[in-house]
């Protein structure tokens, strides 16, 4: 009598988190706070992490000895905070990039272009407190750049801040991913930016904001240009 040889079986990972951690690591992909991560779920897995995450709020919630029980307030307070973590707050980590259609410059512009402001909003990843300001975007198009929509410019940006960061992370993020999309002679983006975590707790300051820069290209190199844009934009 001979005996079937017996399947070896794999050791099975019980959560979403588990699964799609363990695709990123075995990838040797990072996947830091302001990291997109949507190419490495699978369908059905956004569900399974928001049943996850909302156990775990549960807990949280139970630890600081919140009622959730007889408080009608709180009852599902841990579902909602979930949510608007996954889906909201920190949405820019989980789905893949807006559709952005590029088109040619067919009239050559090659004139400075400014957007914005643009309302943003982020979240610090030091304390997950809001981070809410403005981005400025200006461009210097070629006859070879590739344009696109103005509403892309928000989406794109909502995209990128979308995530736990710090401000200053975020907005080189933002501006190399135009400069990949757009290759123009040059592009600066400016953001200006209440941060809650000094306003909410620490020095508790009211007043206090963060303004910073990323120039490139002519931006960088032509002084007169950049004073045009940052004239301009303080209008």
């Amino acid at each position: 009598m001979t005996t079937e040889p017996q399947p070896a079986y794999l050791p099975v990972t019980t959560t979403a988190s588990e699964r799609i951690r363990a695709r990123l690591v075995a990838s040797n992909t990072r996947f830091h706070a302001n990291d997109n991560i949507a190419a490495y779920i699978e369908p059905g897995e956004l569900d399974q992490l928001l049943d996850e995450v909302s156990g775990h709020m549960q807990k949280v919630l139970e630890s600081l000895v919140i009622d959730t029980v007889s408080d009608h307030n709180t009852q599902d307070t841990a579902r909602r905070v979930a949510k608007m973590y996954m889906t909201e707050v920190f949405g820019g980590r989980y789905v893949d990039m807006p559709p952005v259609t590029e088109f040619p410059n067919a009239a050559n512009l090659n004139e400075l272009m400014i957007i914005g402001p643009i309302t943003v909003r982020s979240a610090c990843s030091h304390h997950l407190c809001p981070v809410i300001g403005k981005v400025w975007i200006g461009v210097m198009p070629n006859q070879h750049s590739n344009l696109i929509g103005l509403s892309k410019y928000a989406r794109l940006a909502s995209w990128i801040m979308s995530r736990p960061q710090i401000q200053e992370e975020a907005v080189v993020q933002l501006a190399d991913l135009l400069q990949e999309k757009m290759q123009p002679d040059g592009l600066a983006v400016i953001m200006e930016a209440d941060h809650f975590c000094m306003q909410w707790r620490g020095v508790k300051d009211m007043d206090a904001r963060m303004i910073n820069s990323v120039m490139h290209g002519s931006f960088l190199k032509d002084p007169a240009l950049r004073r045009e844009f940052l004239s301009l934009i303080k209008r």
